[in-house]
């Protein structure tokens, strides 16, 4: 092979590797919660295990994405969080930092498009949403504000508003890409999910219907090469067609209660979970057409989470209870619980939903306390970590970045792992 040739084929290797790396939007490669990087983070403190540290100029509940050589984060300011105050001084910011050195490289402030809610239940906050980005933009969702395109510079690209609803809870669900589409659940702005065109944010399609929806949606690609999305709503998942909105299948879920984790799917089986007393969870088989209720669903169980997203792993369904610190393990295929074990009480409620890596399943309690189990359907407590000695606020679920941990709290963000 000609000299030219080979170095031309080892550096499409070397990209292809540092693309596999990335972690471009919410919960990383398809929305899975999981990473195929070796050496994951096992301990670590305040003062051990730590690469970086950097202080954020705000709070947020947002994680942080990673693309190339940059990490992508969003914040707010001008706001105390669980302070009722005027928000005419509200900005949502969108930070871009160093990936190997936690420095701060630029931050974009964006004036909020009043009025606002004067205050978030449960100090959830204005910066709720995760960033997606691909190789030209970084895409960020800011509720009635809007959805905003940047360049990976921070200059603002263009802004669309996709509805003008406020909710006591704030605006929380992320953005994912779908070939030249940004989707966006609006279910709170506007009851719709809608699709916008990366390029210009002009509007392609808009779903109708969304209701009592928090999570991101999901893209489940199909035979043929056709892909659908999936949103779950109170009482019904459904599916849309991604490239042209249009409807596909309902599926009733019994689920009588708002939907805030987001569901994962693999080989063609959506795996959603929500609810509240009873939680519940099902499988559903994707690609269906019309009512599918009796003809697709697969399994259906009385557990649940009532914030966290599940994450699937050598076919097992791992989950954990927001409120009750109980892990869940469930057989894929069949929906048997596996495990049910408790995990320490001083987690004080989960938010964050799981990740695995490595042979690891890290579960991340509020106060800044975090459980690693082995992700096995055998149940083993491998660590137990704690930061901002356990009086912190963290909300946000973490992000790979290779072998080690992005973490935000309202604080600061750590990254867990060797330097």
């Amino acid at each position: 092979m000609h000299l030219v040739s080979v170095f031309a084929l080892l550096l499409v290797l070397i990209s292809t590797q540092i693309l596999a790396a990335d972690w471009t939007q919410f919960r990383g490669p398809g929305g899975s919660g999981v990473s195929d990087s070796k050496g994951a983070p096992l301990k670590w403190s305040d003062t051990e295990g730590l690469a970086w540290k950097t202080d954020l100029p705000g709070p947020g509940t947002s994680s942080p994405i990673v693309f190339g050589n940059k990490i992508f984060l969003t914040c707010y300011t001008g706001v105390q969080p669980g302070r009722g105050a005027s928000l005419d001084d509200l900005k949502r910011h969108l930070l871009c930092l160093d990936r190997a050195t936690g420095k701060l490289l630029w931050n974009t402030p964006v004036p909020a498009d009043l009025p606002e809610q004067s205050g978030i239940r449960e100090d959830h906050g204005y910066a709720t949403s995760t960033p997606v980005a691909d190789a030209e933009r970084v895409y960020v969702f800011w509720g009635k504000s809007g959805v905003f395109a940047f360049d990976h510079a921070g200059k603002k690209l263009w802004n669309t508003k996709v509805g003008t609803q406020l909710n006591g809870w704030g605006s929380a669900t992320s953005p994912v890409l779908h070939k030249d589409l940004v989707l966006v659940n609006a279910s709170v702005e506007s009851s719709s999910l809608v699709a916008l065109d990366k390029k210009t944010g002009t509007q392609k399609w808009s779903a109708r219907g969304i209701t009592e929806s928090w999570h991101a949606p999901l893209v489940v690609a199909l035979p043929g090469g056709k892909s659908e999305v999936v949103a779950a709503c109170i009482k019904q998942v459904f599916g849309f067609d991604a490239d042209t909105g249009a409807p596909l299948w309902t599926c009733q879920t019994g689920i009588g209660w708002y939907m805030c984790p987001t569901p994962v799917a693999k080989d063609g089986i959506i795996y959603a979970i929500g609810g509240r007393n009873p939680q519940n969870g099902l499988a559903i088989k994707a690609g269906g057409r019309g009512e599918v209720s009796g003809s697709h669903v697969l399994w259906k169980i009385n557990k649940g989470s009532n914030v966290p997203s599940p994450v699937l792993h050598d076919g097992h369904l791992y989950f954990a209870s927001d409120s009750l610190a109980v892990a869940y393990c469930a057989n894929a295929k069949t929906g048997e619980i596996v495990y049910e074990e408790r995990l320490n009480q001083s987690l004080q409620g989960i938010y964050s939903s799981p990740v695995v890596a490595d042979g690891k399943l890290y579960y991340f309690g509020r106060t800044g306390l975090a459980v690693v189990l082995a992700a096995s359907p055998k149940f083993e407590m491998l660590a137990e970590n704690s930061l901002e000695n356990r009086r912190g606020y963290f909300n946000a679920t973490p992000a790979f970045d290779g072998s080690r941990l992005l973490l935000r709290s309202n604080r600061a963000l750590y990254c867990l792992g060797g330097k």
